[in-house]
């Protein structure tokens, strides 16, 4: 069964699956194709697009990810 912390890797395949960089509606798209059966079976269904954002924010805080202020499409 899917949790939240899995939403941090489904992120970092959508973004390796974009070539490093995309868009939050590509990310979403990305992860409700490739996961949807599992995002179905429990209560992640409800609150996976929130889930997305923590897993964004947590990659940012370990560095995986670039901060929001410091992406060329945030400015």
């Amino acid at each position: 069964m899917a949790t939240k912390a899995d939403l941090v890797d489904w992120v970092v395949a959508a973004l390796k699956a974009a070539g490093g960089s995309a868009s939050i509606l590509y990310v979403a798209k990305h992860i409700w194709e490739q996961h949807q059966n599992e995002l179905k079976e429990n209560d992640l269904f409800f609150t996976w697009h929130y889930d997305m954002r923590w897993a964004a924010t947590e990659l940012r805080k370990r560095g995986t990810m670039v901060a929001a202020e410091d992406d060329r499409r945030g400015k």
